[in-house]
Formats: structure tokens, C-alpha cells, sequence
């Protein structure tokens, strides 16, 4: 294995295609290992602290659970535990617990947060999620992709929706890395930012990886071996519902839209939470404003055989104790 001892992995582009790679690669083999009952105590005696300003469900469990497996101890630290910018600043938290603590995972909005404590903690830093990247759920991605497939090499990943969150931002530039192709279908006011599709293009002259952004869903779909979606209203937006279903009804994932992948071994992908029935706050609210059984993605495809949604939920806690070892355990 790559040395990814004391890394952090604050966004995609911290580590280039061989590691990303090499750590998908070795989720596959722990994740195989877990299930024959294999131990896997590579952090024994090690301690991570959990930062979460955000609520959380799979990327909490997954770093609980993966930590807990590997030996480490974890201390959960929520947003009225902390005080970023109050009492404290984050450059003198981050020397803190890193005193303490033997790695941090970060969950929360500013990118500049996660950075600051990747800079000053002198600890492997983890990016759980951030309003511009969510790496840690690209090698759960990948993994569940490859999984399937055999591999990501030459297939077509196609991101339907909101294609200017931090999910589409990671798909795009974590397919750049890849060297995979990369679809993102959403209207022209919800596309990728400009500075993030210019790094993609400056990646991909060296990896070879290609990547289309459109609005046109007929064009974006065709020949595609992953469709995958997001929820529209991201937290804090839920007041923008009516808008967002106006403005995103027509990229909802129905089979009609799986059927236009031309490709009879399709698989549909969702980071979750998903808006698929009635049986949330949103989905009834959804239902009684528009009469939709679902937002960004229908029932029927949601519970597809085609559908790896939970396998991909679980693949959070394998890809994630791949990267716990290997940036901050004795893996050798």
C-alpha cells in the first residue's frame, strides 16, 4: 500500500488517481475480510473526534462504527460542544484536540473550517461533508460501482438534479480523477460552478477521464451505467420546496428516465436521505403541495432491484475504515 500515514483528506483532489484508487481497492478487501469475521484492529488504542455541525446519519454511524472496529475510541463533539469562532478560534481548537486526539473528522458548512483544522491540528483531518465536498462518500461510491461492474474503468456516471451541490461538485472532479466519464444533468441555473469545471478540465488532460454537463436529459442519460440524484432541497432549504420542484420536476429519476440509458444493466445510485414516498415531513408535504408520490426520484425506482442505494449506504462504513487505517492506523 501507498504510505497515506498522517494525511489529511480535506477534498478530492488530496489524493491523486493511484491512492484514490488504492484506498477503494482496500475498502473492497476489509469489507471482505468483515464479512468472514476477520479482525481488522489496526488502530488499537488510537482516539477520533467527531466534529458535527450538521446532522447526520449514515456518515456518523459509518465513522462511529468504523473506528469502533478498528480499535479506536471515538468522542462525538456537536455544534453546541464546540465553539468555532466563539470563545475560541478554530486554530487554537484544532492545536487542542490535536494534542488529544489522534485524528478529526469534520462535518459542517465552510470548506475553510475543515482546512484550517486540517493545517493546525497536526493530526489526520477528514472532510465528512462541507457545502462544497463530500469525498468520503465518492469512495463509497466508487466501491458500490465497482462492486457491481467489476469496475469504474470505462463506464458513464450520470448526476441528475442539482448539479451545482457538493455531491455533483465530488462526482465531477472525483470522475476527472478516475479518469471515468461523467455526466451532470441539470438546468442552466443549477450547473457545476465555473471554477469547478475548470479544474476538471485541467485533470482530465492528464487522466484522460471526459465529462459532459447538460440540461438536455435525453442527451445527458443515453448510454449511461449510473444514474444518480441527490435530494433538491439540501438542509436549511426546505422553504425553497415549491421553487425547487418547479425549477427540478423534469430531472426527477422515473423509469421512464432509466429506460433512456438505452442499457439493460443500469444501476440507480442516492446519497440519502431520499425524498421517495410519504412517509417523511417532506414526501407528505411534497404530496399534499403536488400531488408526487417522491421528489427527486419515484418509488418504483427507488425499490428497484436495480437500485443499490443500501448497499451503497452501507459501502460508508467500509470505504470509510479503509481511510481511518490507513491515514492513522498501523496498517503495516
Amino acid at each position: 500500500m501507498l504510505n497515506f500515514r498522517g494525511k489529511n483528506f480535506l477534498k478530492e483532489t488530496d489524493f491523486d488517481q493511484n491512492e484514490i484508487e488504492t484506498l477503494i481497492d482496500f475498502a473492497e478487501k476489509l469489507k471482505m475480510k468483515e464479512k468472514h469475521n476477520i479482525p481488522q484492529k489496526f488502530m488499537n488504542g488510537k482516539n477520533i473526534a467527531l466534529i458535527f455541525e450538521k446532522q447526520s446519519t449514515r456518515t456518523r454511524a459509518a465513522f462511529t462504527v468504523a473506528a469502533n472496529k478498528l480499535g479506536a475510541t471515538v468522542e462525538y463533539l456537536n455544534r453546541n460542544d464546540i465553539q468555532f469562532g466563539g470563545k475560541e478560534s478554530v486554530e487554537d481548537t484544532a492545536k487542542v484536540l490535536g494534542s488529544m486526539f489522534d485524528g478529526i473528522a469534520f462535518r459542517g458548512s465552510e470548506q475553510s473550517t475543515v482546512e484550517a483544522l486540517g493545517e493546525h491540528a497536526d493530526i489526520p483531518v477528514w472532510n465528512a461533508l462541507t457545502d462544497e465536498w463530500h469525498p468520503t462518500q465518492m469512495l463509497a461510491d466508487f466501491l458500490t460501482i465497482q462492486e457491481h461492474f467489476g469496475t469504474y474503468k470505462g463506464k458513464t456516471v450520470t448526476f441528475v438534479g442539482d448539479g451545482r451541490n457538493n455531491v455533483a461538485h465530488s462526482l465531477l472532479v472525483t470522475g476527472a480523477i478516475l479518469g471515468i466519464n461523467i455526466h451532470i444533468v441539470a438546468p442552466e441555473t443549477l450547473q457545476p460552478e465555473l471554477s469547478v469545471q475548470k479544474t476538471v478540465k485541467e485533470i482530465q488532460e492528464k487522466s484522460g477521464g471526459t465529462s459532459l454537463i447538460t440540461s438536455d436529459v435525453e442527451k445527458g442519460i443515453e448510454d449511461s451505467d449510473v444514474i444518480y440524484t441527490d435530494v433538491w432541497c439540501s438542509m436549511g432549504e426546505e422553504e425553497q420546496l415549491a421553487e425547487r420542484y418547479n425549477l427540478l420536476r423534469q430531472y426527477q429519476v422515473n423509469q421512464e428516465m432509466i429506460d433512456l440509458t438505452k442499457k439493460p444493466n443500469t444501476i440507480f445510485l442516492h446519497c440519502l436521505p431520499a425524498i421517495h414516498d410519504t412517509n417523511t415531513n417532506v414526501g407528505q408535504l411534497a404530496y399534499e403541495k403536488f400531488g408526487e408520490v417522491g421528489l427527486e426520484v419515484t418509488d418504483e425506482v427507488f425499490r428497484a432491484e436495480y437500485s443499490k442505494v443500501f448497499e451503497q449506504a452501507e459501502n460508508r462504513m467500509h470505504s470509510i475504515k479503509s481511510l481511518l487505517a490507513a491515514t492513522c492506523g498501523e496498517v503495516f
